[in-house]
């Protein structure tokens, strides 16, 4: 029975880092406010048998995390009206096929 314990656990204190600005720090804080705990943000790996995979694992985590934080956000969609050609396109040709079945139709005489 293999009981080693390889359970490997990163923290990084968000709220007191001096590595992120005060900018990004704010948006840190806001998008990451349910995973904190005190400010700092835990990540814990144990799906390897490797202490130092582990480690590896959590810090990966902890960084995919982090940029995904401070990523800005994304563009607001504005949205567009469909030209007047392309309208009248789709009525022509729902025109053009509508005559087309009507031309399969045998002659109700």
């Amino acid at each position: 029975m293999n009981t080693t314990d390889s359970r490997a656990e990163v923290r990084f204190n968000v709220a007191t880092s001096p590595s992120l600005s005060p900018f990004y720090k704010g948006r840190a804080l806001a998008r990451l406010a349910d995973r904190l705990v005190d400010g700092e943000i835990v990540v814990v790996a144990q799906e390897h048998r490797s202490q130092l995979r582990n480690r590896e694992a959590a810090a990966a985590r902890l960084h995919e995390i982090l940029t995904a934080a401070l990523a800005p956000e994304p563009r607001k969609r504005r949205p567009t009206k469909v030209s007047k050609a392309a309208v009248e396109r789709r009525l022509k040709e729902k025109k053009v096929r509508a005559q087309v079945k009507r031309n399969r139709r045998p002659d109700a005489d």
